[in-house]
């Protein structure tokens, strides 16, 4: 009598349903703050592509926690992080500054709308080099996150629609944020993934206190809050990757064998 086992029925490829429905609102959400940026609404924008964040943060989660992962999710994430977080914040600094910084200047609009596109160009090269590159530390990422990148971006534009007039040093400064995020998504500085964090598990009483206080200072000036946190998160990356370089460069070279006698 035979004792094996019945072969397992091979998984059906399919679309699962809910990460898949979640990496559509990121989608939508990009798309809704290209669209407020066109119609000069950038308060909005600022909203859609923070809504877009907290969409792209969910569906890989459901899909870990459901099984539901696939090649086809992983293609389409991406996607939609291209337009959520590359597209739109260029499209969003191209719709708030270059028209004004036009004034100054043909030579002053050229600058703005390649700084836009050099920030989305490196967005694809930074999605791109994370979908081919296999890393075995989990814990960080190497060049910062699109997401952050367009958190720093679309912060900055939000709380800067406020000024009637930025005049050009704000115009500048404005570009130069874009041009520095997208500079940063593919460069080499590590930063912390946050993928290890334990939601369920024991943490101490102080890291409790600041999580409130991070949320009470986003529900009172939202733009400013979030400007600081991911600002903060893009620089302390790359601040702390040039010292760990410095002080590689200072190390004395041991040497390559024993002297001769």
């Amino acid at each position: 009598m035979s004792h094996d086992k019945p072969a397992a029925r091979p998984r059906r490829r399919g679309v699962y349903l809910l990460p898949n429905l979640l990496t559509t609102g990121c989608l939508f959400s990009g798309f809704y703050a290209i669209i407020s940026a066109i119609d000069g609404n950038f308060e909005r924008a600022g909203m859609a592509i923070f809504a877009a964040m907290i969409f792209d943060t969910l569906d890989g989660r459901v899909a870990r926690l459901t099984s539901t992962e696939s090649a086809f999710g992983k293609e389409y994430d991406s996607l939609a992080d291209m337009v959520s977080f590359g597209v739109a914040p260029a499209l969003v600094t191209y719709q708030w500054g270059v028209a004004r910084i036009a004034e100054y200047g043909s030579v002053w609009g050229r600058i703005g709308w390649l700084a836009a596109f050099f920030y989305a160009a490196c967005a694809a090269l930074r999605l791109a080099r994370f979908n081919v590159r296999v890393t075995s530390d989990k814990r960080y990422f190497e060049g910062l996150p699109s997401p952050a990148a367009a958190a720093v971006v679309s912060a900055f534009i939000w709380s800067s629609s406020g000024w009637r007039e930025p005049g050009l040093p704000g115009l500048v400064l404005a570009f130069t944020v874009t041009a520095c995020a997208g500079a940063f998504m593919v460069s080499r500085f590590s930063y912390y993934s946050f993928k290890q964090v334990n939601l369920v598990g024991p943490v101490r009483f102080a890291t409790f206190l600041i999580v409130p206080l991070i949320f009470i200072a986003i529900a009172v000036y939202p733009p400013v809050a979030l400007l600081a946190l991911f600002g903060g998160y893009a620089l302390w990356g790359a601040l702390h990757g040039i010292y760990r370089r410095l002080r590689r460069a200072q190390r004395p070279v041991a040497p390559s064998g024993n002297p001769p006698v």
